[in-house]
Parts: structure tokens; C-alpha cells; sequence
């Protein structure tokens, strides 16, 4: 393996931020990473994640362990791609210029930039929401501040106040650079943990157990019902991670070893995001007997506002800002930022490519996204990962079945190389993604727009609810017959 160039790179395909990092600034060992998991697993749409399977018609047991098999599924393929990060000290737009292209890459990581700058404004959202709530208590005249935004904005003056605070929090991160969110990963993680579980005794000591929703039976009388639920929110809580698993190497860059972002890894995604989505359901199961009239809660930013006096506001709203503050830096920030720089890196750095993800994630109106459960579950995140798996299959059948983990990170910086395939794109990989979005776009339009597309045959339907695996599947296989096909040539 080629892993100090011998020609100089080309100026228009690297910057300091997109260059490999070297042996000295690979710091990160196991614990850094399953501390990046806990931070950014422990969020509120984690804590609300088992809320729409139960609405769907599961049992508490049946959506913890849809939600642990989907994180556990898509942990294999974010350990594959973290392999290159690792090995090479490359970030994934670079990663991604092996299969398809020096100049080709920016067509995924410019999808995955998309994605990310929609989840920043969510998370952006939520972290608004918290603050707004903690002013509530601290200056109740927030709420009756004079309206001073459009109504067809659908934001009071407190409520977008919060945002905009919240948003500038995440870019001073964003300028100080990644060793800052290292830090905040590692600080934050044990906190998060604490409190997740002292909300945990809360609502057990209070309710006297975890109340109804967790004796309540599965809706569904047969297993095809079952089954016919499970699939899409399966593809959904995959699609959940469908964004890291394919920029995963933006982290795994800075790896001691392998094994360290193995290990981390394994311990930090699947039994975490399992953990919180389950205090989620059981205290918000508990709160139907702690409140008056049973009132059921199931967002974390009003049941904190409501269980003690200014101090326990004051500590549960600090922690779910870290919380979802932790989670936007790492997920959303980190790969957008360098896709952003990967397109123009003369023009663009890490600092700049983060402002630009800032920016778009206001542009996107998350309190909009957010306006419907079921759109969140099975358009929004069964929607992405139609476009995120096909990119995972292609990334993983390049690297670990034809070029057997080995790459020329020389050519990966230059054009004319062995990845310059046709002007800088690879004709394989590209209609290799096409094919597999396509089959998914009629599931996706009947899902999004159905009062639009209303006559989607039932088979298009029900590929979308495979999406990521469908897309993967087909990707991969297009794109490995294609590329075997060339070499024949």
C-alpha cells in the first residue's frame, strides 16, 4: 500500500482537512469511540424512537428488539467502511474516490451532505426546544414576547430565540474543530449515562413501576400483521445510522488501531441506542400514573419541564442540550463539513464546509420535517437510506471483494491515476447507484406524496420497505459486474 505520496498532490483534490492524518494524531482509542456512540445515541430521537413502533401497534418487547437487531445490522457495514479510515488515516469523500472516482465522489458525499445538514436542523431543533423550555421557568414573560417572524413560519419569538442560540452553540464547536468534539464526546458520555438512568428511578419510584404501555399486548393477532410493520420500521431503525455508516471514516481516521474502533464501536452503538429507547418508553409509560388524568408524555423537553422545581429544570435541560449538542457535532457536522470541503477544497475547509451545514440545517425548517411521527419513521428515514444504501454497497464491494482492502492513496490526491476512470468519474459506480435508487422511487413517491400517487402497485410498495437493503443488494452486484466486466476489456 501506497501511503506517502511520491508526486506531489493536485491543489484542486486536497487540503490540509482532506489529507491523511498521520501516525502522530491518531489519539483515539476504544474508549473515544464507544464515548462517541454513547453521545451521540443518547439524544431525544433516540428517547422517542420506540414511540411510533408502539403507535404502529408493537409491544414494548417487540419494538426494543427491532430496534436493537437494526442498530446491531448496521453496525457491520460502519465497521466495514471504518476499516479505510483507519488503515489509511483518509476521510470518507476520499474514501470514496476509489469506487467512484476522484471527481465522482462528490456525487455521494454531497448526498450524504444533504442528509446531514436536514439532521442537523432537527437535532438543532430539539436543542432550541430545551433552552426554550429552561427560559420558560427562569423568565415566563418568553412566552408572550411580541410576534416578530411571518406566521407561515409557525415559530413564536421564544421558540425561534431558543433555535437561534442553540444553532450558535454548535458553531462555535464547529470553529474551534474536531478535537473540541473529541472532547466534549469523552466529557459528556458518562453525564449522559447518569442521567438517562436517574430519569430511569424517577419514574419507577414515582409510578410504583412502569405503568401500562409496558404490560400493553402486541396490536397485532398474526404474525404475517406483525411482520408486514416490522420490515419498514426494520429498514427505518437501520436507515437511523444509514448516514455514519457510510462516513464513518471521518472518525476512524484518527484511530490507534483497528481494534480500538472495533471495540468501541461494538460496546458503544447497539446496546446504548437499545438502553435509551427503552428509558424512553418506560417513563413515559410511568408518566400516565404520575400525572393527573393520565396524561401520557412523550416528549422528554415538556415531561423535564414538569417534574421538579427551577434547580431540576435547570439540570435536566443542561443535560438534554448537551445530549442532543453531542449528537449534531459528531453525526451531523463532522461528515457534511468534509463533503462540503471535498468539492472545493481551495475554496472550502472543515470550518467553512461546517458553517455551510449550519446554514442549510435553518434553510431546511426542521420544526416542518418534524410535523408528523409517520413521516418521520417511514419517509424520512426509510426515505434516506433508499439513497444511502446503494452507496454503501458500492463502497464495500470495491474495497473489500475487488481491490481486497488495498488502495494507492497516492492516486486517491491526483488526477490521471488509477481512479481518474472517464474524466475524473466512474461510469460503474454511478449507474450502479442509479440502479439501486431506482426501484425504491415509486415506494418513496406513494410514501411522501400519497394523495399524488395513489395507484403505486403494491409490489414498488414493498420494495421501499427494504429500501436499504434493496438499494445495497442491487448496487453492489451492478457495480461488481460492471467493474468485472471492464477489467475483461
Amino acid at each position: 500500500m501506497a501511503v506517502a505520496p511520491n508526486a506531489a498532490p493536485s491543489d484542486a483534490l486536497t487540503n490540509p482537512d482532506l489529507a491523511p492524518v498521520g501516525a502522530d494524531k491518531r489519539t483515539w482509542n476504544w474508549w473515544h469511540y464507544c464515548a462517541l456512540w454513547i453521545g451521540m445515541s443518547v439524544c431525544i430521537p433516540t428517547y422517542t424512537l420506540a414511540s411510533g413502533l408502539i403507535d404502529s401497534g408493537m409491544s414494548w418487547s417487540q419494538a426494543m428488539w427491532t430496534i436493537f437487531l437494526g442498530n446491531s445490522i448496521v453496525l457491520l457495514p460502519m465497521l466495514l467502511n471504518a476499516h479505510a479510515g483507519a488503515r489509511y488515516g483518509i476521510p470518507f469523500p476520499v474514501f470514496a474516490r476509489a469506487s467512484f472516482g476522484v471527481l465522482g465522489a462528490n456525487v455521494p458525499a454531497l448526498l450524504r451532505a444533504l442528509v446531514a445538514c436536514g439532521w442537523f436542523g432537527i437535532q438543532t431543533w430539539f436543542g432550541g426546544a430545551a433552552l426554550y423550555q429552561l427560559a420558560k421557568q427562569m423568565w415566563p414573560g418568553v412566552e408572550t414576547l411580541p410576534a416578530i417572524l411571518p406566521a407561515g413560519l409557525g415559530l413564536s419569538t421564544g421558540e425561534a430565540l431558543g433555535f437561534l442560540v442553540f444553532w450558535a452553540l454548535n458553531v462555535w464547536f464547529i470553529i474551534k474543530g474536531t478535537e473540541s468534539i473529541k472532547w466534549l464526546e469523552s466529557m459528556s458520555a458518562p453525564f449522559l449515562i447518569i442521567v438517562g438512568l436517574a430519569l430511569l428511578g424517577w419514574a419507577y419510584t414515582k409510578a410504583g413501576g412502569f405503568g401500562p404501555i409496558l404490560s400493553q399486548p402486541s396490536k397485532f393477532a398474526t404474525s404475517p400483521e406483525f411482520m408486514r410493520v416490522f420490515f419498514p420500521s426494520l429498514t427505518a431503525m437501520v436507515g437511523f445510522w444509514a448516514t455514519l455508516s457510510l462516513n464513518i471514516p471521518d472518525f476512524t481516521r484518527y484511530a490507534r488501531s483497528q481494534r480500538d474502533q472495533v471495540v468501541g464501536q461494538a460496546l458503544g452503538l447497539p446496546p446504548t441506542m437499545t438502553l435509551y429507547a427503552f428509558i424512553g418508553v418506560a417513563v413515559t409509560s410511568a408518566t400516565a400514573i404520575i400525572f393527573p388524568g393520565g396524561h401520557v408524555v412523550w416528549d422528554p423537553v415538556q415531561l423535564l419541564g414538569r417534574i421538579g422545581g427551577p434547580f431540576t429544570v435547570l439540570l435536566s435541560m443542561l443535560a438534554l442540550s448537551i445530549a442532543t449538542l453531542t449528537t449534531n457535532l459528531a453525526a451531523n457536522v463532522v461528515s457534511p463539513a468534509n463533503d462540503f470541503s471535498n468539492s472545493a477544497p481551495r475554496l472550502i475547509s472543515f470550518r467553512t464546509g461546517g458553517l455551510i451545514t449550519a446554514l442549510a440545517g435553518i434553510a431546511m425548517m426542521p420544526w416542518k420535517l418534524l410535523a408528523s411521527s409517520q413521516g418521520y419513521i417511514f419517509t424520512w428515514l426509510i426515505g434516506y437510506s433508499a439513497l444511502l444504501g446503494p452507496i454503501g454497497g458500492i463502497l464495500i464491494a470495491d474495497y473489500f471483494v475487488l481491490r481486497r482492502r488495498e488502495l494507492d492513496v497516492t492516486d486517491l490526491y491526483r488526477r490521471g491515476g488509477r481512479y481518474e476512470y472517464a474524466g475524473g468519474f466512474n461510469p460503474a459506480a454511478l449507474v450502479a447507484l442509479v440502479a439501486g435508487v431506482a426501484p425504491c422511487a415509486p415506494g418513496f413517491l406513494a410514501a411522501a406524496f400519497p394523495l399524488a400517487f395513489p395507484n403505486v402497485a403494491p409490489l414498488w410498495r414493498s420494495i421501499y420497505s427494504y429500501a436499504w437493503f434493496a438499494g445495497f443488494g442491487i448496487a453492489s452486484l451492478v457495480y461488481l459486474a460492471m467493474m468485472r466486466g471492464r477489467a475483461k476489456r
